[in-house]
């Protein structure tokens, strides 16, 4: 099986640029054409740019705070192949984890924030023990992606 998350990713990108274009936007013509009369349903042009501006924010921490990353999966072959970055407006360094499913010696799944952030841990044997890769977020996934990974890791791992 083989997927990822390149929808979702370019989506959250996609609404980042309008938001900012339409923050812009407002404040061209809020504040430098003066074409729009205030107070506008009752509210003053700095409440107006504060909510706005609010929302902008939420939009553009959301991905950050929630540990948003684009994740490519695959174990088709011998080897279960994970590419995974930062999703958010500043990109993070592209990380890969490939593991021979010989040496595939389990996972773990750890969901925090209400199940907001959702992560994966994978071990690999080798000979001085037993390695442990770094957390992959898994948030930004859908719940049947989520539910793909999670069975075929489980799948994958050995009995003991």
């Amino acid at each position: 099986m083989t997927f990822d998350n390149s929808k979702k990713i370019i989506n959250l990108r996609i609404t980042f640029f309008i938001a900012t274009i339409l923050l812009l936007a407002y404040l061209a013509v809020a504040y430098v054409a003066r074409l729009v009369r205030f107070p506008l349903l009752g509210m003053s042009d700095t409440i107006w740019t504060l909510i706005l501006v609010i929302i902008w924010i939420l939009l553009t921490f959301m991905p950050v705070f929630l540990n948003y990353q684009f994740v490519s999966f695959s174990d088709e072959n011998e080897k279960i192949i994970i590419r995974y970055f930062t999703a958010g407006f500043v990109c993070g360094k592209k990380n890969s984890v490939e593991i021979d499913k010989r040496s595939f010696s389990g996972y773990t799944f750890e969901s925090r924030f209400f199940g907001l952030i959702q992560s994966i841990t994978m071990y690999q044997k080798f000979n001085e023990g037993v390695a442990k890769y770094p957390p992959i977020f898994i948030s930004a996934l859908s719940q049947e992606e989520k539910a793909k990974v999670l069975r075929s890791l489980k799948a994958l791992t050995p009995q003991a």
